[in-house]
Parts: C-alpha cells; sequence; structure tokens
C-alpha cells in the first residue's frame, strides 16, 4: 500500500491504494510512537464509519521526519501485541471520557 498523505491530526485523511490499484479513503485514528521499537505508528479506520460502528483498524509504521514516507507492514507478533495494547488503552481512555 501506498501513502498519499499522511498528518498527525487526528481529524486527517489519506487515501491507500490496495493491491487491485482500488483507492480506499481512511481517517487516522491516532498516531503514536514506541521507543522499545524505535518507530512511529498510524492507525487507521475506514473513513465513511459511523460512531458505534465495529470496524477493523489498520496499523502501520512510518517515518515522521519523512513527507513522502510509504507506510511499512507491522514485522512481528511481538510489535502487534504492542500495538494492540495500545489500541486497547486508547479505547478504554475514549470510554471512560
Amino acid at each position: 500500500m501506498e501513502l498519499d498523505q499522511m498528518n498527525e491530526k487526528q481529524d486527517e485523511l489519506i487515501i491507500l491504494v490496495d493491491d487491485q490499484g482500488n483507492e480506499v479513503l481512511y481517517q487516522i485514528l491516532f498516531t503514536f510512537d514506541s521507543d522499545d521499537y524505535e518507530k512511529s505508528y498510524v492507525l487507521l479506520i475506514p473513513a465513511d464509519a459511523q460512531p458505534e460502528e465495529q470496524v477493523d483498524v489498520l496499523a502501520f509504521s512510518y517515518d515522521p521526519a519523512d513527507a513522502n514516507s510509504e507506510l511499512r507492514e507491522i514485522e512481528s507478533d511481538e510489535e502487534w501485541n504492542m500495538v494492540e495494547g495500545v489500541l486497547d488503552t486508547f479505547l478504554n481512555d475514549d470510554k471512560l471520557q
């Protein structure tokens, strides 16, 4: 997948191109940095997702210093577990507010 636009604001949208060449619009849920993996991550949800709708969250690593950075697949089960833990914390904190 290619990154067409990246911004750390939650209300920003980006377009990903899938394996069939279709452009799909996503909203940035949030970004974060990991000292353990020395990477930055972005979590995305479909732009047309409705509040309270259950959706798949996509997660990628990227280089925030490079405006043309491509999204990179998460490489290991341990890295996925860390990202899922951050997402769970984000979702639980959001429910408390």
